[in-house]
């Protein structure tokens, strides 16, 4: 039964993410990229039903090799070669018992993950600051890997929202595509 609930919590992000993503995404008008600015890349484990996000090509194409699928970009964020002072940095932290990657702003939140066992996976990016839109943080109780989810899309955060999924609110802002 919980394997079935696993299984089917995975297909249910994996259909939220094709039908969602290939559409822009719904975010608060009046939104402008700047002039110089990143990607962030999503991709999907369709062994584990992860997302993760990250601003590097080569890892996307590393993981992309390894049978992750592509999702295209999730969001944009200030260039990564200019410092912006002020606005936070979201650090990607690794848990090495499950395999779950995690996003936080937060430094407490960080420095409590560090805590009970979770790594720093040296991977982090500027947020857009109040500039930006609201990136939404979604947690999935039911699973141990892919358990946090984050987007821009205010219905794919409604969709999952309505299938389970426990709104935790705005983890970062960033830019909408």
């Amino acid at each position: 039964m919980r394997r079935t609930f696993k299984t089917l919590s995975a297909l249910v992000v994996a259909v939220a993410s094709v039908l969602f993503l290939n559409r822009s995404p719904v975010a608060a008008e009046g939104f402008e990229l700047p002039e110089k600015h990143d990607y962030i890349e999503r991709l999907y484990n369709p062994n584990t039903g992860e997302h993760l996000y990250t601003p590097s090509s080569f890892e996307a194409a590393t993981l992309r090799n390894l049978g992750w699928k592509g999702e295209g970009n999730a969001w944009a964020i200030p260039d990564m070669n200019t410092l912006v002072d002020g606005r936070p940095n979201v650090s990607r932290l690794y848990n090495p018992n499950t395999g779950d990657h995690h996003y936080t702003a937060d430094l407490n939140e960080e420095s409590y993950l560090v805590s009970v066992g979770w790594e720093r996976d040296f991977i982090s990016f500027p947020t857009a600051g109040n500039e930006g839109a609201p990136v939404y943080r979604l947690y999935n109780p039911n699973v141990k890997v892919g358990s946090h989810h984050y987007t821009l899309d205010s219905n794919e955060r409604a969709h999952l929202i309505a299938v389970g999924w426990k709104d935790e609110g705005v983890a970062f802002n960033a830019y909408p595509l």
